[in-house]
Formats: C-alpha cells, sequence, structure tokens
C-alpha cells in the first residue's frame, strides 16, 4: 500500500475543515447518539450486516450499501473517513467498513487510526447532534470487486498450498470450542478451515495512552512470519464475518504485503455447508515456521 489508510485526529481534522469529507461513525445508534465526531453519519450496518458469497448474496449486499453509503452523502468525488470506538473494541468494524467501500470501488477511503477513542484523546470536539446529509448516487465499480473472494475461490484456495489460508478469529473459535462471537453455538458446526494457519487478530496491534493501534510495518511482518507470510505470500484471510479479517486485512496492506484477499464470506458461511470439509479441536501439527500453539 503505498499510501497509508490510517490516518491521524489531526488530519481529520484538517480534510474536515477543507471540506469534501464524508466521516462514517460505526458504533451503535446509542453510541453515536451519546456523543460523536461533528457532522460525522452513523452507519452501523456496516458492522452487523452478515452476507454470504453466493451471487444473490453479493448483489443483496451491493445493493444494500450502494444504497446506503449513497444515503450517507458519498458521490464519488468525497473522501470516506470511516472510525469505530477504538482499533480493538469494535471487532474490526472501521476496517470492514474500509474493505466494503474498496469491494465497491469507491476511490477515496480512509481509517481514523485509534478510533474515536484517538479523537477523544487529543480533547477534539464532539456532538450529540445527528448530522442530516444531502443523499447521493453511490458509484458502484463492478472491476474493483477483486478484494474479495467467494466461496469457489476459498475451495480452490484451500486446494492450493501456496496459498495461505489465514484464520484471525479468537483463540476459542480457532480451538473450536466456540462458532462465534455471537455465542458458542451460533453457528452449526466449530472449527476451522483445513490447512488454515492463525494470528489472532488482536496481535496486529498494540496499547498506546489513545488506545490501541496498529504496529508498526516491521512488528507486522515479524507477526507475519511466524506462520510462513512473507510480502511476497498470496493470502487469503477469514474470520467469522470479515469484520476482524478486515483489521487484518488493512495491517497486512500497510506493511507492504502486496497480495492479500478476504473471503469475506467467512466462518459464517463456510460452517453453514455440511458439505465442506472442516478441522476440529487442537491443530495436530503447525506449519513451518509457526509458533507452538501453547505460545498464541
Amino acid at each position: 500500500m503505498s499510501e497509508s489508510v490510517l490516518i491521524t485526529p489531526a488530519a481529520l481534522t484538517s480534510m474536515m475543515e477543507a471540506g469534501g469529507t464524508v466521516v462514517i461513525d460505526t458504533r451503535s445508534s446509542d453510541a453515536y447518539a451519546a456523543g460523536h465526531i461533528p457532522g460525522a453519519v452513523n452507519v452501523h450496518d456496516i458492522f452487523t450486516y452478515l452476507a454470504t458469497s453466493t451471487p444473490d448474496g453479493v448483489a443483496a449486499m451491493r445493493d444494500k450499501f450502494a444504497e446506503t453509503f449513497g444515503a450517507a452523502g458519498l458521490s464519488g468525488a468525497e473522501t470516506a473517513v470511516v472510525y469505530e470506538a477504538s482499533m480493538s473494541s469494535g471487532f474490526g468494524q472501521s476496517c470492514r467498513g474500509y474493505t466494503l467501500l474498496s469491494y465497491l470501488g469507491y476511490p477515496k477511503v480512509k481509517i481514523l487510526h485509534g478510533g474515536y477513542a484517538s479523537w477523544t484523546a487529543e480533547g477534539l470536539p464532539t456532538t450529540t447532534e445527528p448530522a442530516a446529509p444531502a443523499a447521493k448516487t453511490f458509484p458502484v465499480d463492478p472491476a474493483a470487486a477483486l478484494l474479495f473472494v467467494d466461496l469457489d475461490a476459498m475451495k480452490s484456495a484451500v486446494a492450493d498450498a501456496g496459498v495461505i489460508k489465514l484464520d484471525t478469529r479468537d483463540v476459542d473459535e480457532w480451538i473450536g470450542e466456540s462458532s462465534s462471537p455471537y455465542g458458542r453455538d451460533f453457528c452449526p458446526r466449530k472449527g476451522r478451515i483445513p490447512g488454515a494457519r492463525w494470528i489472532e487478530w488482536y496481535r496486529m496491534m498494540k496499547p498506546t495512552a489513545a488506545g490501541p493501534m496498529m504496529k508498526s510495518r516491521n512488528e507486522i511482518l515479524a507477526e507475519c512470519a511466524t506462520v510462513g507470510i512473507t510480502p511476497e505470500t498470496p493470502v487469503v484471510l477469514y474470520c467469522f464475518k470479515g469484520a476482524r479479517a478486515s483489521n487484518t486485512l488493512v495491517a497486512l496492506k500497510e506493511a507492504g504485503i502486496s497480495d492479500v484477499k478476504l473471503y469475506f464470506g467467512s466462518w459464517n458461511e463456510w460452517s453453514r455447508d455440511p458439505s465442506l470439509p472442516i478441522e476440529e479441536g487442537l491443530p495436530n501439527a503447525r506449519p513451518p515456521g509457526a509458533m507452538p500453539v501453547a505460545a498464541e
């Protein structure tokens, strides 16, 4: 990624003063009502929407968010800046907003690094006044849809040893004790996609006085090296519904790993098809260069 998608509160302030910026708050409506960045539009569906990668599911997602982002005031001319509560408290939802907008082909997307926590840590103004944006026609570019892989492409990736399938879920999901963040038995099966390697999404961040922030390029590359990922390695990410994996996608791209894609249907889709293979329980073997499970 030649230019960082992560921006500071100071940079966002300058962009807002210059105009041509639409700020998108991905938090719950209650959190938004309690206080938000002035002018920010609340779009919590970025986090809550569950998608499948079937043709019908993709079309429904595309139409849903083209309408939603258009209603937020995005026409292609504006820069979209997405934020959540902090980089770790929203399960990566600001990054999910980035990947959704990028998938739809939106040309200018940024993420407020550190989220609302970093904004308030700087003592910057907040408001409880809801935004009332003028609706625009959102431009969808089908040629930009290469960021996501669908179910068939994920099956192909599973069969290709040259592609690393990276599971970014929490440890209880990785070892098959829980099926999702929504509850232990939310999905019909527990486990992981065959051949997957694992870096829990939290490991791409570190604590700061303003809340969790992405690690440096070299720190991220060091984390990736533990599972055999180099800047040239093809990687397909997944989690439960594409939020935590979106956080990791941003981290990997920021670190210069060029061939990174997201299986947006993730475990929510894969686990619901009984014909698809899964691995269960503790991993029996670790790939070359991977850390032992106990060290995770």
